[in-house]
């Protein structure tokens, strides 16, 4: 049963204050990614290029690390990495702001769970080295929020924290951290809008274990920016400005 919310503060703190969980509803998911793929996405935009989709493990714990420039990205990543694709359900660390209302209930069925872009609390990190312990695949936006800025933006340290953490949990757990650069070519998406979706190599986050954990996780994260650069630089993407 889902309660009626006063006031979007009280909403937020409702949700931070929830033991934290990320399922994936089968009716809601059968539904979703088939309209997404062949009725919503091809109706909605112009031509949407995916390269890369050999580089999605297959088995795993795995980490995709995309830009964030829209709404529209969680959906994009479904098109181009979801289990339709690789037939492995993404789990995804979202801003706590985005799972309100209608889109919220979506977001929850469908692999959701909140978190505290600027401060993020215990049971969002504890819950995400859960779903990698458990070999899940992780979708966290290393950006933090939407940016429509052209360049990718420094990233926030979190993501390679809880890599580092869930990598040390567990013997020879092997997590692989996925860059995807995700493109529009308009800087606020529109009917019609052209799509480029990059998937690069991934890191493996077991090449990145050390002594100094702060060292490990800022030379994971400086890798990361770096791969995720190279690939939203892409000539594919600028041939479809």
């Amino acid at each position: 049963m889902m309660t009626q919310v006063d006031s979007p503060s009280r909403s937020l703190t409702t949700i931070k204050s929830t033991n934290l969980t990320s399922k994936v509803s089968p009716w809601v998911a059968s539904l979703a990614y088939p309209i997404g793929r062949f009725i919503v996405l091809p109706i909605y935009f112009g031509k949407i290029s995916v390269t890369g989709q050999e580089n999605l493990p297959q088995q795993g714990p795995v980490i995709i690390a995309p830009t964030h420039r829209s709404r529209w990205d969680p959906i994009m990543l479904g098109y181009a990495a979801g289990r339709d694709v690789t037939g492995r359900d993404l789990h995804f660390m979202v801003s706590a702001n985005e799972m309100l209302g209608i889109q919220g209930w979506f977001i929850r069925r469908l692999g959701g769970f909140p978190v505290d872009t600027d401060h993020p609390g215990i049971s969002s990190i504890r819950h995400g080295v859960e779903l990698l312990q458990n070999e899940k695949v992780l979708v966290m936006f290393p950006e933090g929020n939407i940016f429509r800025e052209n360049y990718i933006q420094p990233l926030k340290p979190g993501f390679a924290r809880i890599a580092l953490q869930a990598e040390a949990s567990k013997c020879n757990l092997g997590i692989n951290v996925v860059p995807i650069a995700i493109e529009y070519s308009q800087q606020v998406p529109h009917r019609g809008c052209n799509i480029t979706i990059n998937i690069g190599s991934p890191l493996k986050v077991a090449d990145y274990r050390g002594d100094n954990v702060k060292r490990s996780a800022q030379q994971l994260t400086e890798d990361l920016q770096t791969s995720l650069k190279r690939l939203y630089e892409c000539p594919l993407n600028q041939s479809l400005g």
